[in-house]
């Protein structure tokens, strides 16, 4: 029984170096995974900031009623003032000319 023993004991010293080592080793992997992990996410962080900014930039988006209708009425508002200046400037200018036409001199009696 005490050879049994110390076959046993030297079995489970064995198996307990084994079971550090491997602790040690797994330990070591999963730092690495850690690591790698995080410079993957500052990557895809990296990636999804510049992915928003382009949809930022470049989506199309509809625009409001309310901004539809504001251009809409600044256009009609730039037109009739537009219009407006022209009708001023088209009176000015028949107001400016006077059409003639020739007469002839009076006749002068000669006595």
């Amino acid at each position: 029984q005490t050879k049994e023993n110390e076959i046993e004991t030297a079995t489970k010293d064995q198996d307990v170096k084994y079971k550090n080592k491997e602790s040690t080793e797994l330990d070591k992997a999963v730092a690495e995974t850690s690591s790698d992990r995080a410079g993957v996410q500052e990557e895809l962080d990296a990636a999804l900031d510049y992915l928003s900014k382009l949809h930022a930039q470049c989506d199309e988006r509809a625009d409001t009623y309310e901004e539809r209708k504001a251009r809409f009425e600044a256009e009609i508002a730039g037109l009739k003032e537009a219009l407006q200046i022209l009708e001023s400037e088209t009176a000015l200018v028949q107001r400016g000319t006077r059409r003639h036409l020739r007469s002839a001199a009076p006749h002068k009696l000669v006595a």
